[in-house]
């Protein structure tokens, strides 16, 4: 196996890049070290990636093992990212070692591409093979080379290279690397410390200094799943997980990347203990509707009594009903079937108009919080209601939903959404017509790499905010409605009416 020839120079790579980014160390603030030789730890390691159903490849005669891809969320109706991980053994002293494990990261789209990857800079994989060629044998007006490398005009791919090919992801997620990228995955590391170490004390009659991996949980699950798959740590999150804490997200709404970042938040905090509400800004009369869909199997009839709701078929298409939003739904309902302790409420009354609807939010949310002094509460919404700071350009005396929850809480953590630049589908009043325009509208922001992350500063802003979450690049995301969840075959092209002015004003704060 090539791949596996070359995994140590592949490793050197990686953790020289890691060892360059300080901030990925930020996520358990020390490496795990085993008080065992290596000879002694690594048939345990092998055991824990048997136990979490994760199959791999062994390095002959050596202490290095790669995962096959797994899906982030497998089965959800979205996902787009898949993972494996390399693990090295590393002997620290002749009595002790620890474990390296990068994740590899590959997507569908570009957004973890190079630069300028998609340009050819001189001889490449294709042997001559350019374009034109490769579009007249797809069209059949030249037959394909029968050898598999020839500089005139071969296809360039030797055995080695099918065998990379064949083991691709495939299907409707299909990835011909597009995109990818690998880092070093401390969180993972103290996983598999915190799963393995207990044992290999006990062998020699020691008491344990370590427990089990602790995993929320739900109370009505027999079993906590051994591995669940949720995308790249998020960094700096784990800090502000607090008991009874509540995080407020004010996100920018209709991109394909905040719901994913709640939905990974939900999956990282409960596999290591914490068990999460999300909060979404959604009418409180589908309470109901939403509980009934997490508990459900995700069936067709289940997804058609979720999207009933007048709710997603609202005239003015804010972007919290989107495509994106409904398939975090799905993949929350995918955490609570596996038995991590997750669970969703709803908090928005739409009827409701300034300071009444904001008091009205902060006294939904404030229920759900004294109800679950255990739990760790994560509350997105349009980007006014989670300020702690009072008073608004247009109404100085204008307490938010962030204000007032502060007031009758311990631990209220405001947080802004910072992002690259893309686009997101945005309603917004129009100048000429004075009524209210939704569609994907241009984004623009700063690029801070590509990994999600949490950053709290020392003081809040003027506005209230303690920090920020960043999610990268983002991408519109459509109403669910239009891209035919609940309701098959629906057109893709929907115009939805325009809201009168004062509905337009209206909406555009929210």
């Amino acid at each position: 196996m090539r791949s596996m020839l070359n995994v140590g120079c592949l490793a050197v790579f990686l953790a020289a890049g890691c060892a360059a980014r300080p901030v990925d160390w930020d996520l358990m603030g020390r490496e795990a070290i085993y008080d065992r030789p290596l000879e002694e730890v690594w048939p345990s390691v092998r055991q824990y990636f048997v136990d979490a159903k994760l199959s791999f490849r062994e390095a002959p005669d050596s202490p290095v093992l790669q995962t096959e891809w797994k899906e982030e969320f497998g089965g959800s109706k979205i996902s787009g990212y898949w993972h494996r991980y390399l693990v090295l053994g590393k002997r620290e002293t002749p009595t002790k070692s620890k474990l390296w494990i990068i994740r590899v990261t590959r997507s569908a789209n570009k957004t973890l591409s190079a630069p300028g990857k998609e340009l050819e800079w001189g001889a490449s994989r294709n042997m001559g093979m350019d374009r034109r060629r490769m579009e007249d044998i797809r069209q059949g007006l030249v037959p394909a080379p029968g050898a598999p490398e020839t500089l005139e005009g071969g296809l360039g791919l030797s055995m080695e290279d099918d065998e990379d090919r064949f083991a691709m992801p495939r299907g409707e997620n299909a990835i011909v690397a597009e995109s990818a990228h690998g880092t070093r995955d401390l969180t993972m590391e103290w996983r598999v410390f915190n799963a393995i170490a207990p044992g290999l004390e006990a062998k020699d009659g020691s008491p344990p200094r370590t427990s089990m991996q602790p995993v929320a949980k739900a109370p009505e699950a027999e079993s906590a799943p051994a591995f669940t798959e949720c995308g790249a740590p998020i960094l700096g999150l784990k800090a502000q997980a607090k008991a009874g804490g509540v995080m407020l997200l004010g996100e920018l709404h209709g991109t394909q990347e905040v719901p994913r970042f709640i939905a990974q938040s939900a999956c990282q905090l409960t596999g290591v203990g914490t068990p999460v509400s999300v909060g979404l800004e959604l009418p409180v009369e589908n309470q109901a509707r939403i509980t009934t869909f997490l508990q459900s199997q995700g069936r067709e009839e289940d997804w058609l009594k979720l999207m009933e709701a007048p709710f997603w078929r609202s005239p003015y298409p804010d972007g919290r009903g989107s495509e994106a939003v409904a398939n975090m739904l799905e993949q929350l309902r995918q955490l609570r079937a596996r038995g991590l302790d997750v669970v969703v409420f709803v908090y928005d009354h739409p009827k409701l108009t300034g300071q009444q609807r904001e008091q009205a939010l902060a006294a939904t949310v404030l229920k759900e919080v004294e109800a679950g002094p255990a739990r760790f509460h994560l509350v997105v919404s349009g980007n006014i209601h989670p300020r702690t700071a009072k008073g608004l350009p247009w109404d100085k005396q204008y307490q938010p939903m962030g204000r007032l929850l502060a007031a009758r809480l311990k631990h209220v953590v405001a947080l802004d959404v910072a992002y690259d630049s893309g686009s997101a589908w945005i309603c917004a009043p129009d100048e000429r017509s004075r009524k209210l325009d939704c569609g994907v509208k241009e984004a623009k922001g700063k690029d801070n790499g590509d990994r999600f992350f949490v950053h709290v500063w020392d003081s809040p802003n003027k506005d209230g905010y303690h920090g920020v979450f960043y999610v990268g690049r983002v991408t519109a995301s459509a109403p669910a409605i239009s891209k035919g969840l609940g309701r098959p075959g629906a057109d893709d092209n929907s115009v939805f009416p325009s809201a009168t002015d004062a509905d337009a004003m209206a909406s555009a704060r929210r």
